[in-house]
């Protein structure tokens, strides 16, 4: 068994369904791996001071709504057993928080994790570049898209780093894609 720490950034969402009847969605992510959970920001709106003559106001410029920025990162400690049973995915639950109600869930997107581990066990270290992973919702359409990348480092002493390499890993609509990382 392999130990090590898996990092997953979260940088933004594009195209997500509207879930409000008035004003904007503030959206969220819960990133999931195992029984583990992490909860991002609501995607943050900028504020800016408007100074005219006669009056002084607060503009809201959306980061939230349909496509929120986060860039944020969250870490897990990984504990990975190559040749296992077990199917290593992370789950990403797009939320939008409601102050009255239950939070709106808007979809979620799967990233399969087991080629991203073989390579981290094998040269120390492997990444999936953050790139665009489809938003499914319950009932199985597309509602938008959300970037994510994700790093794996094994704990020192562990494995030898390499120079380049690939990982193919499955999309949620069930194609593959092979990418180079370095």
């Amino acid at each position: 068994m392999t130990a090590g720490v898996m990092e997953v950034t979260v940088v933004r969402a594009r195209g997500l369904k509207n879930t409000e009847l008035f004003g904007k969605m503030d959206p969220y992510v819960v990133i999931q791996y195992k029984n583990e959970e992490r909860r991002s920001t609501t995607g943050q709106r900028k504020r800016r001071t408007v100074l005219s003559r006669m009056q002084c106001c607060i503009c809201i410029q959306g980061q939230g709504g349909h496509n929120p920025m986060w860039n944020e990162n969250f870490k897990f400690e990984v504990e990975y057993k190559a040749g296992g049973e077990e199917q290593h995915k992370l789950l990403l639950k797009l939320m939008d928080h409601d102050t009255f109600t239950h939070d709106d869930h808007l979809g979620q997107a799967t990233i399969y994790l087991e080629e991203l581990f073989e390579e981290g066990v094998e040269n120390g270290k492997a990444e999936i570049h953050a790139q665009k992973y489809r938003v499914v919702s319950s009932n199985q359409t597309y509602h938008g898209e959300i970037e994510v990348g994700v790093t794996f480092t094994i704990n020192a002493g562990k494995g030898s780093m390499k120079g380049s390499m690939s990982v193919a890993h499955k999309h949620e609509n069930g194609g593959h894609k092979k990418e180079s990382l370095t």
